[in-house]
């Protein structure tokens, strides 16, 4: 089951941390609906593995988000038709020991970036005359958990800044949305989700009893991103099955 093969024909879509997960997902989503697709990510290897699933409409940038030579290539794009802001990261571990480097790291990758990366977007966005954003939150933008101040507090930050974004960037025709995934199977939460202690805690967290899939999440990225939601903007998409529902 998926979205028609030309929702989104036509459109150019920046993708960061494409390289794995949930963006290499998100990726392969976006093309199947006949996006162009810049995907971003550091490792060369990811990417040029990712460009296989189709050569003729992914083009790879194997570059860091926070360099200039990531900014001068975004500021040159004349028109961009969605953005997807992917890449963060997490510093688990409880609020006495997180240390500044930690503090920093997360408040560059998930806060600072976002910010930057739409702003040297915004004005490719505008002139495609009906610009996306989505801004990938998760459930810890609307709640807490423990070992994870750092990881809260940035979520909490794009929600904030992302209904401010759709506010102020209305009359511009560019919607900007959140999508809020519970935990999903991914390298990232794979040694996480190998501790049976935590994992049970997740399922009994979740009222559907079962974790999220990187699909999961880039079909409500794809449906942000098309013309399906052209009357959707400052709002978010929980992806959790029911986590901050209780």
């Amino acid at each position: 089951m998926g979205f028609d093969k030309t929702l989104l024909v036509g459109k150019t879509i920046l993708v960061t941390g494409a390289g794995k997960g949930i963006g290499k997902a998100c990726v392969e989503k976006c093309v199947d609906a006949g996006a162009q697709v810049i995907a971003v990510a550091r490792t060369l290897s990811d990417l040029q593995t990712l460009q296989q699933y189709a050569p003729e409409q992914i083009e790879i940038w194997p570059l860091d988000i926070n360099s200039d030579a990531f900014f001068e290539r975004l500021k040159a794009l004349k028109t961009l038709d969605g953005l997807l802001n992917n890449a963060g990261i997490n510093r688990v571990a409880p609020m006495l020991e997180q240390t500044d480097e930690n503090i920093d790291d997360v408040i560059a990758m998930n806060i600072r970036s976002v910010y930057k990366i739409s702003q040297a977007a915004l004005p490719a966005l505008i002139n495609s005359g009906a610009g996306a954003v989505v801004n990938m939150s998760s459930q810890m933008g609307f709640v807490g958990s423990p070992k994870r101040t750092l990881y809260c507090m940035s979520k909490h930050a794009v929600e904030g800044l992302s209904k401010a974004m759709a506010v102020e960037l209305a009359d511009k025709n560019v919607r900007v949305n959140t999508v809020a995934p519970t935990f999903v199977e991914t390298p990232m939460t794979k040694p996480m989700l190998e501790d049976a202690t935590f994992k049970q805690f997740v399922y009994d967290m979740i009222p559907l009893k079962k974790i999220a899939q990187t699909d999961d999440i880039a079909n409500a990225c794809v449906f942000l991103l098309s013309g399906l939601s052209a009357m959707i903007t400052g709002t978010s998409i929980k992806i959790d099955g029911g986590w901050t529902a209780q």
